[in-house]
């Protein structure tokens, strides 16, 4: 006598809406079912039902799985969250005594099983029990695409799919990073997914549709969609920006920080404008950081011309171009922003937008990598004298020193200056103990990252380049050895009473 064979569990992906989207295989499951499946709100109307209608059988046992809440409120005690878990148990029971009776199932799901599908809480309380196939289907996102004649992603870029039920907030800072984007589930969230459009600088080239390859589809440019016309079926695409027509806007310059090093360090609003402008402009070590982008034109010089790549931005500018100029770090330290804002200032460009978008500066990513050095009041100071007579910067360390302030010294040494680290060490050491902890942190972020802490009296001035920062210990700063060998440093947040 043979054993008792169980059912085999089916999650078919039904595709958009329009029947004729549905696969081949979608079609023989369905048939050869003997359950079928599905889930609809307490109205009883089931959309992924009425898009396999034409395959279903008199004999077919039909399984509705009806929510007990949607959008409406719940008295369950455990709150909506409480009340679907219970749901999806009760409903994965039921499908449990029909897979152990020996029938198959064929749960229906509009688009793909497992693109945001009520068919995954199913899958997750059975598969690992009964024999299981997904099979997939066209997704609402590629319909909508589709119906919009539109190229989704092209090349290298990067396609995001949010939910419209995340914060503003975060929607708005995803929107800003990425290339295109689709975001799902509108409905009540659309005045929300609108305004993170808006914030983002993507809603003029943001599209709606709505019930794709539907009877009532509809499309139309997001900015003139109603909000109160808005169901839960439809989708907000940014589609590829590649040969797009850009939309009609200002020139302006905005002077981006790409942080110390490569994209990790990039916040997502500097990612955004970055992605959006027509013409970089910078040094070409920090322009090799930013990926390239077809249309996108590339203005790289050399790293002693502020002035004039300042310029040359905001006549680009003043054409009517939309114009990021990089630096690394943050733009308004030691940076790009300071040269910029100096030629702004000034005639013929007064009139010139500008705008400065910060970045991850090298004194907070050296302070993080060995600790918390930074912990109390700090100075930042430059040793360079290209700008600036050394006499200027003896006084500031002095001073610095003297008020017991923490330093992070910054452009320490070059091929052309290599006396500084040394000067420095010698003005410091008339204020500062010779063990006072030094952050000696090179390439942060890189390939070649090195961060090391010695004593001041033992800061080997070979060692420092222009790659290099300095973060100089106050006489309050501590070091200590963890279980794992690693030093670490840090300065207390609160200072002894005189």
């Amino acid at each position: 006598m043979s054993e008792h064979q169980t059912g085999r569990l089916y999650g078919v992906g039904l595709g958009p809406g329009d029947p004729s989207l549905m696969t081949v295989r979608a079609v023989e499951v369905i048939a050869e079912a003997d359950v079928v499946a599905y889930h609809s709100a307490r109205h009883g109307r089931s959309i992924a039902r009425s898009i396999a209608e034409r395959h279903l059988r008199p004999d077919h046992i039909e399984e509705r799985l009806v929510y007990p809440v949607t959008t409406e409120t719940t008295d369950h005690p455990g709150g909506y969250r409480g009340a679907m878990e219970e749901f999806y148990a009760d409903a994965a029971a039921r499908l449990a005594a029909h897979l152990d009776a020996g029938r198959t199932v064929a749960v229906l799901a509009e688009g793909d099983p497992l693109f945001y599908g009520s068919y995954m809480h199913m899958h997750k309380r059975l598969a690992d029990r009964y024999p299981t196939e997904v099979v997939p289907g066209v997704t609402s996102v590629s319909a909508a695409a589709a119906r919009l004649g539109a190229p989704l992603v092209e090349g290298e870029e990067v396609l995001t799919i949010l939910p419209g039920t995340l914060p503003e907030e975060e929607l708005t800072a995803r929107l800003a990073t990425t290339d295109a984007a689709a975001v799902m589930k509108l409905g009540r969230t659309f005045p929300a997914v609108r305004r993170a459009l808006e914030r983002s600088g993507r809603l003029a080239e943001a599209r709606y549709v709505e019930r794709a390859t539907m009877d009532a589809e509809r499309t139309a440019p997001l900015a003139e969609v109603d909000p109160e016309s808005v169901p839960y079926f439809s989708v907000a695409l940014l589609p590829s920006r590649i040969g797009a027509q850009a939309p009609a806007r200002p020139g302006e310059v905005v002077v981006v920080g790409l942080g110390p090093a490569g994209p990790l360090w990039l916040t997502p609003e500097a990612r955004g404008e970055l992605a959006a402008a027509e013409d970089l402009v910078g040094y070409t070590t920090y322009l090799d950081r930013v990926p390239r982008r077809p249309g996108q034109r590339r203005h790289a010089s050399d790293n002693k011309v502020e002035a004039e790549r300042a310029e040359f931005a905001l006549d680009l500018a003043r054409r009517g171009r939309r114009v990021a100029v990089v630096s690394s770090g943050d733009p308004g330290v030691f940076a790009m922003a300071t040269a910029v804002l100096e030629a702004a200032a000034g005639d013929p460009y007064r009139e010139v937008p500008v705008r400065v978008v910060p970045g991850m500066t090298a004194a907070h990513a050296a302070a993080a990598r060995a600790g918390a050095p930074l912990g109390h009041d700090y100075a930042v100071v430059s040793l360079s004298d290209r700008l600036k007579p050394w006499e200027v910067i003896a006084e500031r360390l002095r001073a610095a020193a003297a008020a017991d302030l923490v330093l992070a010294l910054y452009n320490p040494g070059s091929r052309s200056r290599i006396w500084q680290v040394g000067k420095a060490r010698e003005l410091l050491l008339e204020h500062r103990a010779p063990d006072t902890p030094v952050v000696v942190a090179r390439d942060v972020g890189g390939p070649e990252e090195r961060v090391r802490i010695v004593g001041l009296a033992d800061l080997d001035p070979g060692q420092v380049d222009m790659r290099t920062i300095l973060l100089v210990g106050s006489s309050q700063t501590r070091t200590a050895r963890r279980g794992d060998g690693t030093e670490i440093v840090w300065t207390p947040r609160r200072y002894p009473e005189r």
